[in-house]
Order: C-alpha cells, then sequence, then structure tokens
C-alpha cells in the first residue's frame, strides 16, 4: 500500500513538475520610459506575445532604464542578465556598426523582412554578440531637425548652423558633424528637456513621433523639412535563452514579432499625422530646404552614414564583406531619385 501510495505521489508530483515547467519566461527590459510612444508599442507587442503564448511563453517585463542603464541595457542581454531588450542598434554601434544600415534606410521592416535584410541582420547579431534580432519595430519613420529659433540659410539655400546649439548623439553625429560642420552637445535622451529649459541646448535631430510626449515641444518652435535617416529600433535576445525555449514558444514570439512589425507602421504612421497636426495647431511652423540644397542634405546624411559603417565595419573581424549587401537590403536607390 506504501508502495503505492508513493509511486501515486510521484507520479503526482512529476505531473505538477511538468505542468509548471510548460509555460517558458522571456525577461525583457525597455530602453526608454513607459511614457514615450515607441515603449507602448513595445509593450503592445508584449501584451499579443503573452495573449497568443498563454500556457506556452511569456514575456515579463522589468522595466526601462531605472531598470538597467539605457546604455548597459545591449550588454546585459549579451551577457545573460536579461534575456531580451527592446533598444535602438545605435545603442550598440561600437559593437555592430552594420545597425548603420537601419538608420540611412529608406525602407521599412516589411520590405527588408521579405528581401532578407533582416535574416542578413539577425546573422550578423549572431556571429557578433551572440543576440538573436528578433524584429525591427516601428520602422518606417524618419527624423527631423527640431529647433527653438527660426533656420538661418546661406545664398544657396543650404542650413547654417554657426552658432547653433544643437544636440547630438551617435545616431545622427556624422551627418550632423561631417556635413552639416556642427559642434554638437551629446546628450542622452533623458537629459534634453532641462538642457532645452537650461539653453544649453537649442536645436535636436528626433523622430517625427514622439515630441510632445517628452513635452520638448515646449521649447521648440520650428521643424526643418526634409526629414531623414529611419528609426532602428529592434528586439534583441540573447541567444542561449532563445536555442533554449521551446520550438512551439519561439515560433510564437518570432511570429508575433513578425506582425507587430506590420502593424507598428501603420499605427506610428498614424501617430506622425496626429503629432504634426497637434503641434501645427499649438504653432509650430515648417521650414523646407528647396532644391539642390534639399538633394545635398539627404544625400550627405544617407552617404555620411554609409561612410562611418563602412570605416568601422573595417576595423573589425570579417571586415567590409556584408557593406554592399547590406546597402542593397536597406535602400531604394529608386525610391530616392
Amino acid at each position: 500500500m506504501k508502495m503505492k501510495l508513493l509511486g501515486g505521489f510521484l507520479a503526482g508530483a512529476t505531473l505538477i513538475a511538468g505542468l509548471a515547467k510548460a509555460e517558458e519566461t522571456i525577461s525583457a527590459v525597455h530602453a526608454f520610459p513607459e511614457t514615450l510612444i515607441y515603449t507602448k508599442s513595445f509593450l503592445s507587442f508584449v501584451d499579443k506575445v503573452n495573449e497568443a503564448g498563454k500556457g506556452v511563453v511569456q514575456i515579463d517585463v522589468r522595466g526601462g532604464p531605472e531598470a538597467i542603464g539605457m546604455f548597459q541595457q545591449p550588454d546585459a542581454v549579451r551577457d545573460g542578465i536579461v534575456d531580451m531588450v527592446y533598444t535602438p542598434g545605435s545603442f550598440y554601434a561600437a559593437a555592430l556598426p552594420e545597425k548603420d544600415a537601419l538608420v540611412a534606410s529608406n525602407l521599412t521592416a516589411v520590405e527588408t523582412r521579405q528581401n532578407g535584410g533582416i535574416a542578413l541582420i539577425d546573422e550578423i547579431h549572431q556571429q557578433k554578440m551572440g543576440l538573436k534580432y528578433l524584429g525591427w519595430f516601428d520602422s518606417g519613420v524618419c527624423y527631423n531637425l527640431w529647433t527653438r529659433n527660426e533656420p538661418k540659410f546661406d545664398a544657396n539655400g543650404n542650413l547654417e548652423v554657426e552658432g547653433l546649439k544643437l544636440r547630438g548623439n551617435n545616431v545622427y553625429n556624422a551627418f550632423f558633424t561631417n556635413y552639416l560642420g556642427a559642434q554638437v552637445i551629446d546628450l542622452p535622451t533623458g537629459e534634453v528637456y532641462s538642457a532645452l529649459q537650461r539653453g544649453v541646448v537649442d536645436a535636436t535631430g528626433w523622430t517625427q513621433i514622439g515630441l510632445i510626449d517628452l513635452k520638448w515641444n515646449e521649447f521648440l518652435n520650428y521643424r526643418i523639412e526634409p526629414c531623414f535617416f529611419s528609426t532602428d529600433l529592434g528586439v534583441i535576445v540573447n541567444n542561449d535563452k532563445w536555442n533554449s525555449l521551446s520550438e512551439e514558444a519561439r515560433k510564437i514570439v518570432q511570429d508575433v514579432a513578425v506582425q507587430h512589425e506590420k502593424d507598428s507602421v501603420m499605427a506610428l504612421r498614424a501617430k506622425r499625422d496626429e503629432d504634426f497636426a497637434a503641434l501645427g495647431a499649438a504653432g509650430m511652423k515648417v521650414v523646407s530646404l528647396e532644391g539642390d540644397a534639399k538633394a545635398n542634405y539627404l544625400a550627405a546624411a544617407r552617404e555620411k552614414t554609409w561612410e562611418r559603417m563602412k570605416t568601422v565595419m573595417g576595423e573589425q573581424p570579417g571586415g567590409t564583406g556584408n557593406y554592399d549587401r547590406l546597402i542593397e537590403l536597406f535602400y531604394d536607390l529608386n525610391a530616392a531619385k
């Protein structure tokens, strides 16, 4: 009788343990505060995974930069401290300069998923950093220059930056410094509001959306067109963690990621239009470069970024072997004409 009871107990314990193991968990952090539109997009992706993955896989969000500093997050996911990170590729540009293909892109994740661009970026992430590149989220949104004071132009219609206290960061400094000739002041996103408030900076690059979320529109009064670049926000996963997941769990997470790439393009473009309307109603003025000045401005943004990518790639193992292929997959030269 005792043996039967013991056997039953062990069988029950094994069943309970099996059930407990059935649902796998992925820990995650995000680079920006929850109030920013991009973080909200990532959190909506998490909700979709957790809904589709009930009983199989769940993403446990541990927080944002207050949990792990935004610039420390890429190392944290590589080292297995956290399983998943939503962050700009530019935050780990020194390790993976190929991310500039996304920065200079005029395509979205939808096209680059179809043509093999994202598969190549994933392969490079795995080789160089031991990371799975899950998806390029929130693509199809570009950057503008935003200024406190009315922009000035030279006799040829080129933007004059002399005297401009321009906030920079490693997304667009190659363009700002090497083409515009600006002396930039590097600041993380979280410090820009106070810098604008104190007059430390009076202009910044930023994406077409999010200015209102960050409240920078309290100080910035002009948007300079055309826009340039693309957001390079993506989700990276520790490769060991990814490979340890069941096939079913991986399929759920990957399928949701691919769909979110599509969904986020449409959602953020709608948000852009909404933000532009709100900014315009509040008095934001739009100033545009025209003709050759416009063409040169856009060409420089693209080419100075490619130049940076090629230079840093050349200093790393593997060299520039993927350079031409990356440009081919992430940039449509015909669309730029």
